[in-house]
This record gives C-alpha cells, structure tokens and sequence, in this order.
C-alpha cells in the first residue's frame, strides 16, 4: 500500500456473524463488553438485505438497503455511536463478487429475467446471451427443476399466479416474473387462472415467452450461462469491473463510509473479480482512510501483489504459519504410514490435487470451460498457425493447464499490458506441466495458450480469454482443492485449512520467525486469524489435534484399537476406512459433543469429498450406513469410555497449545481477530456447526475473574475458559496501554540446551517478548538445561506479575501460568 495512505491503526477486530437470530441491537448491547476486552473495531460479516433467512449474509439480494432482518439504519446508527463512545469502531466484509439471485427480492435479478437484455441491469451479470446451446439464445438458463422440463409441466407442478396486481410463474416455492410483452392477454380472475394452467398448450406457449429458460437442476453445470459464485447457482457473478455496476454496489458503502460509520473493509473472494487491482484501486478511492484487507488466499511460496492499495490479507497464511509450529515434523513418516495402513491405500496428495480438480472441471465448472473454449477457438481460427485446431482439443489444453496451475490465480492485466515476473514464471510452468501431461493434444495448443497469457494481444476476444482464465483458476482451486481433496486426504486434518498445505507436516521456528519478519517489512497491519467463519475447525479443535503428532506411536495403537471395537457397527464394509479415519481425528478435536453435530459435520464432509456421494448424486445407502455406523459407535459405551480417556491425556496439553498460538497472534505483526465466541475454548467444526449461538451472558459473567483472579486460580479454573480469556484481557489491555511496544521491529530469540527446540520466543521492538512452549507433552516436563538469555534489563511477566532478568529456565518461567509475555517499564 502507498506509504502516502494514512489509515487508521486498528487494536483488535471481533468478528460477529449477523442474522435474524444476533441483530444490530445485540451487538450494540455488546459494546461494554468488548470494550472491556480490549477489542478496537467490531468486524462485521455483510449487512446488505441478504436472502431471508441467510445466515451469513454473502447472498446479498440489494446492495442499497440495510438487511431488515438484522435491524433498521438507526439502529446501525446506535450502534456506531456506542462504539465511538468508547473510542472503538466498524469493520465491514462486504461482498463486490456475486449476489443473491434465488428469491424475488433480488430486484435486478429479478428485473432482468422479467425484461431480459433491456434489463437496466443486465450488464450488472456476466450473461453469455449468445449462448449456442438450443433455445437459450437470449434467455438465462434457470436450473431449479426435479425433473426435466416436459414432466414438470405434465405434472402441472408450473402454475400461473396472481397477485396483488403481479403475474408470476411458481414452482413450488420458486417464483418467476412475467414479461410484461406476454403478460398483456393474461386473464386476472382465480377461475380463469386455473382454467389456464390446466391448458399445457397455452402455459407452455407462455412460458416460451419468458427471458429464462427453465431446466433440471442437474443441467447447471453444463449449459449454465451465467457465471456464478463456484458451483453455486443462486450466487451470479458480478460485472464490477463496469464502473457503473461499481457505484451501484458500492453506493450505501460509499454513504456510510461519508458519515463516518466505517473505519475498514473486508473484501470477500477479491481472485473472483475480472481484474482485481483496478477493482481495489476504485475501492480505495471511494474510501481513502480505511483499513482495507483481502480475503486473497496465498499459497506457501506466494506473496500478495505489493501494489494492491490494501494493509493486507485476512491472515490464513499466519493461520498455517502459527499452527505449523505445533506439529512435529519428526512424526510425518509415522502419520503417513498409518494412512496408509488403515485406508488400504497409498495416496500420492500431488495426484489427488489433479484429480480432483480435472474431476471439477469436467463437471461442476464445465461450462466456464466451454465458454472459455469458443473464446480460444475464435481467436485461434484467426490465426494461420492454428486455425486446425478443434473445439475439443482446446477445452482438454484449457482445462489441463487450469489443472497444473499453481496458485488461485495469476493478475495479468493486458489492457494495461502489465504482467508480473511470479505471473509469468507460474503460466510457463503451468502450460509446460500440461503439454507434457498431454502428448495426445498438439504442442502447439499450449504455446497458444502461454503467448495469450504472457504476452496478450490487442482485442476484445484476446483480453475476455485472459481474464476469465483468471476468474476461473480460483474456482478451481477452491472447489478441487479446499471443498474436494481436503475431505479426502486425512492424513492429519489440522493441516487441510484453507491456504494450508497437507504435505508441509510442520514449520520450523526458523521458517516462522521468517515469516514474521516479512509480514513486520511488508503488510505490518496484516489481519491475524486463527478461527474464522470459513475455517474448517476452530483454532481449538486444531490446537488439541496436533499433539497427535507428539504421540504417533500412542495415536496409531489407539487408532487400530478403536477400529477392532467398532468393526461390529459396520454392514458389508461400509463406511470405508478414510472417512472412518477422519470421524476418530474430529471426536478426538472436538470432544465432547453431540451425535447431531459429529452427524451433520460427517455427512458434509461425505458429500464434500465426492468419493462415495455428492450433493447431485446422493447415495442414500451409503449415507444411511454412515449414519448408522457413527450413531452405533457413540453409543457404545467401550468405545466412548476410550475415547474419553484418550482425550482426557491430551486435553490440557491442547489448551496450553490454544494459549501459546493465541498469545502469538496477539503480539506478532499485525491486527488479531478474534472470532465470536472464541476468547473462551471453543471445539466448533465447519459451518453452520461455527455459526452456532454464542453464549455471551457466559463471558461477560467470566470477565470479572479473568481479570482479578490470581494465576494459579485462573489455571485452576481452566475448564471453563479464564485462561484465555486472561491472556486476550491482558494483552489487548497493554496494547491500548502502550501502543508504542507493537509497530515495533520484530526478532527472533533463541534458546539454548538441549531442548531448546521445545521454546519459542521473539522480542518487539525493544521492550517487550512473548515466549511460548511447544511439543510438552513430547517434553514430558523435562526441560533439561534449556535456558534463555533475556536482553538487559528487569522484564515483567505480565500475567503472572512476577519479575526476570538475566539467563531464564522454562520451568520457573512457566510455573505459574504456561506462556509469557515479558514487558519493560516505559522507562527503562
């Protein structure tokens, strides 16, 4: 970002997820509290009129009104006047991507499929009107029915409805609007309606006449010709690289930014947009002072553009750096043996990753793929050199170098003529990785593809095939990769978050501090995230499992020994062994919790891992006997009583390993987050199990003694959460105390002995150093020799009270509370 931009330095950010059930009042009643807490900036998921009933708020339906469900503008009105009575302020997630489009409060969907292409707002949706497909030249395909088209209307299932003043076309709880060209012969009186709808020949005639087309549900994938939100055909993508269709999402944005109501953004699925950069040099214009970050997933070797007007990313990186540093890298042979074993099956993650996202390709994005093909096809019978070649040899090239491609996506921008080195050196690997997968397809097909990526030519054509190149790859990625191959290799689940790598089993203290050295250079302002509403499991869940890695040889007998006393619950060898492997990892994160919640966290991961049922094709026996065998086993008493011996060895280890991650993203170059719910321990799976009430009567009944209790009490009282609800206290209270001790530079300290390895410990600036324990239970409390040599001077430990200097041993540093943070008086 521009070292001119002055943006406003944000503490801590605390993520509420609004709905109909936690509206504007409750968060305004919140205030107080997190105040108390030491949170800077409430961080809201989108506000937007969403789809009724949304939970989460990223179907927006219009972008120019506050969702009613959440609360009414003076509401939102109190609520900004709460925070900035307390000196605190809103942070805002919003959405420029896609919209909502499956209920007829999208007006400009709804305006569109009623007027079609004289829609006011039909270059607001990346509509392919010239679609090739039969009959939908000039109409949008609407996949919603059961069956096909002709059985539905047999069935009388499409009835003509009227009212007040309406015409509209309902499918069950689907409704349609009319062309109002079609609409003008229609009779108004119930009697005649009905006479209508029971005449095929005339419903059929008018339904002919409608700017949509009504088709199988299972028709989407293939002759969609909308582009949507991944395979998500209620989401339709956005067109906000029109400027117009900019001002039009961003308009309450825009008036809410002028009243001094928003204080930063958070920009969801940025890689969706057609040209990213220009998208954030717009939004940066409209509001010049917020703190701005991305939801841009970075692959472990990949940076974000440094050009980008933003402070930073939403921080998984920093999720999968911190969590790294918890899991034993001499345990990566042991683990992987064990996969093997159990499931029957050696699985090469690097083939898994193609497989899967070829397998996306082919269907749930097929037919991005197809446009992109015409597109290349028109432009290659332009071109003397390979006007031979064929419709489908260029889709098969197209996909396969999607498939090798390395990252989300590249940011080639050929109407500016501007391409990056690292975009470069990725499209030469893709399409070389490709061609050589490919000996069936002509060479030259891939140098097309590269000279067209790396070197664009002027024309419509050329520059439409480059950016929705881009807008696919992240698509992919995210749909073969994050929603597909992490539910299929379950080698140890920690490691399957979103930007996490499966095969990186572990990160250095090297490798970490290395990485806080360059968020310190390059992104100081970064957002820090552990949980957020899209991780897989909470930072808890995570915290707890990878002490798996501590104890391989324990994990893999308990493992075998749980399988032999379930085998009874199985019928004819179902579930198969992977998702068996993977339901042990979750009940040992997660535990305790209930059969609906391990039920609903199984059956998406089932359906999400596309290997026995998926959401299209349900295989409604094997769901059946997955159900059956889980309920069976968390009602066997040998199994639970096991588990929870199993779990009870390991729970305090993975509390503490909750305290050292969360007491890092509290003092490591950038802004925490903390998740709602989440300053006390919390074992949530992904959504909507992470999306569940908060108790925050709880907390804020805790709040007294986290504060006041003495160390020994808090570590006393454990259970209940206070000492991370301490640490979060404590920290965010001296970060408001002295702000000076955090923008400063960042170290790395090392310890020395023989298990120094099991200490890590960095120093800001000059006056203040968090040091954390790892691998303890490995330790097994011996620390041997271990020692750490502070920086002159006398060193407060600040959750403890206690005072240091000179050469410390872990042991007494941490009998009283299991991490450190360690602060010089401002005068010293």
């Amino acid at each position: 970002m521009a070292a001119t931009t002055k943006i406003r330095i944000l503490r801590a950010t605390y993520r509420f997820q609004f709905n109909e059930h936690f509206r504007l009042n409750d968060a305004c009643g919140l205030v107080p509290y997190l105040y108390e807490l030491g949170i800077s900036h409430i961080y809201a998921s989108p506000l937007f009129k969403a789809t009724p009933h949304s939970l989460h708020g990223y179907d927006v339906n219009d972008f120019s009104r506050l969702n009613p469900e959440i609360g009414t503008e003076e509401d939102l009105a109190a609520l900004v006047a709460a925070l900035h009575d307390h000196n605190m302020g809103l942070v805002l997630d919003i959405v420029p991507n896609h919209m909502g489009i499956g209920h007829p409060e999208s007006v400009w969907w709804w305006d569109v499929l009623k007027n079609g292409q004289t829609s006011k707002f039909a270059a607001h949706f990346d509509i392919n009107w010239n679609s090739t497909e039969p009959g939908l030249r000039g109409k949008i395909l609407i996949p919603v029915l059961g069956e096909p088209y002709e059985s539905i209307l047999a069935k009388h299932q499409l009835q003509l409805h009227f009212q007040n003043g309406v015409f509209t076309l309902r499918y069950y709880e689907n409704q349609f609007p009319i062309n109002p060209a079609s609409a003008k012969e229609l009779p108004e009186d119930a009697e005649a309606i009905k006479k209508f709808n029971d005449d095929l020949g005339k419903l059929g005639e008018l339904i002919r006449k409608q700017n949509y087309l009504l088709g199988d549900y299972r028709q989407g994938d293939a002759k969609l010709n909308y582009r949507r939100f991944f395979a998500i055909s209620t989401l339709a993508g956005l067109r906000v690289e029109d400027e117009k269709v900019f001002n039009d999402v961003h308009s309450l944005i825009r008036h809410w930014y002028k009243k001094g109501w928003i204080d930063g953004l958070r920009v969801d699925h940025p890689d969706g947009l057609r040209d990213p950069e220009q998208y954030l040099q717009r939004l940066r214009a409209l509001a010049p002072n917020a703190w701005i970050v991305v939801e841009k997933i970075l692959e472990p070797a990949e940076s974000l553009p440094a050009d980008w007007p933003v402070a930073g990313t939403v921080g998984y990186e920093f999720l999968n750096e911190t969590g790294g540093l918890f899991i034993d890298a001499d345990s990566e042979k042991a683990f992987t043996g064990l996969q093997t074993q159990f499931v029957g099956d050696t699985v090469d993650y690097d083939t898994l990753i193609r497989e899967k996202k070829r397998m996306v390709l082919k269907t749930l994005l097929a037919t991005e793929i197809q446009r992109l093909g015409g597109i290349l096809q028109k432009i290659a019978t332009r071109r003397k050199a390979y006007k031979h070649l064929t419709g489908p040899e260029l889709a098969e090239a197209i996909t396969e170098t999607i498939v090798f491609f390395p990252t989300y996506r590249s940011y080639v921008a050929p109407d500016r003529e501007k391409i990056s080195e690292a975009d470069r050196t990725q499209i030469k690997l893709a399409t070389r990785l490709a061609r050589e997968n490919c000996s069936a397809l002509p060479v030259e097909i891939f140098t097309l593809i590269a000279h067209l990526l790396i070197r664009p030519s002027r024309g419509a054509d050329v520059h439409d095939f480059v950016y929705r190149f881009q807008q696919l790859t992240g698509p992919v990625m995210a749909k073969g990769v994050e929603d597909t191959a992490f539910y299929c290799f379950n080698r140890l689940i920690t490691l399957n978050e979103v930007g996490g790598n499966p095969l990186r089993f572990g990160v250095t203290p090297e490798a970490f501090h290395d990485f806080n050295c360059r968020l310190q250079t390059a992104w100081p302002h970064n957002m820090l995230a552990s949980s957020t509403h899209d991780t897989k499991r909470s930072e808890d869940v995570r915290a707890r499992l990878n002490l798996l890695s501590e104890i391989p040889e324990e994990w893999s007998r308990t493992v075998r020994h749980w399988s032999a006393i379930n085998e009874c619950h199985r019928r004819a060898n179902w579930p198969d062994r992977n998702i068996e492997y993977l339901l042990y990892q979750t009940l040992v994160g997660a535990w305790p919790l209930t059969l609906d919640r391990v039920l609903a966290f199984m059956e998406k991961a089932a359906l999400e891992a596309k290997e026995h049922t998926t959401w299209d094709k349900r295989d409604t026996g094997y769901e059946k006997a997955l159900q059956n065998f889980i309920s069976e086993v968390l009602h066997d008493p040998e199994f639970t009583a096991d588990l929870e011996r199993f779990v009870s060895g390991i729970v305090d280890y993975g509390r503490i390993n909750s305290l050292a991650q969360t007491l890092i993203k509290l003092t490591a170059p950038g802004v925490p987050d903390i998740y709602q719910g989440c300053e006390l321990w919390d074992l949530s799976l992904v959504d909507p199990d992470n999306r569940r009430a908060v108790d925050f009567e709880l907390r804020q009944r805790l709040m007294p003694e986290a504060k006041l209790f003495s160390p020994e009490n808090i570590w006393k009282h454990r259970s209940e959460g206070l000492p991370k609800l301490r640490v979060i206290h404590h920290v965010l209270a001296l970060r408001a105390r002295r702000p000076e001790l955090f923008p400063g530079s960042y170290e790395a300290l090392t310890a020395q002995g023989i298990r120094a390895e099991h200490l890590v410990s960095f120093r800001r600036g000059e006056k203040l150093i968090t040091i954390i324990p790892r691998f303890l239970k490995k330790l097994k409390n011996d620390w041997q020799d271990t020692q750490l040599v502070l920086p002159p001077g006398n060193w407060h430990h600040e959750f403890t009270g206690e005072q240091f200097n000179g050469t410390i041993q872990p042991g007494s540093l941490f009998q009283k509370f299991p991490v450190a943070l360690l602060v010089q008086k401002e005068n010293e």
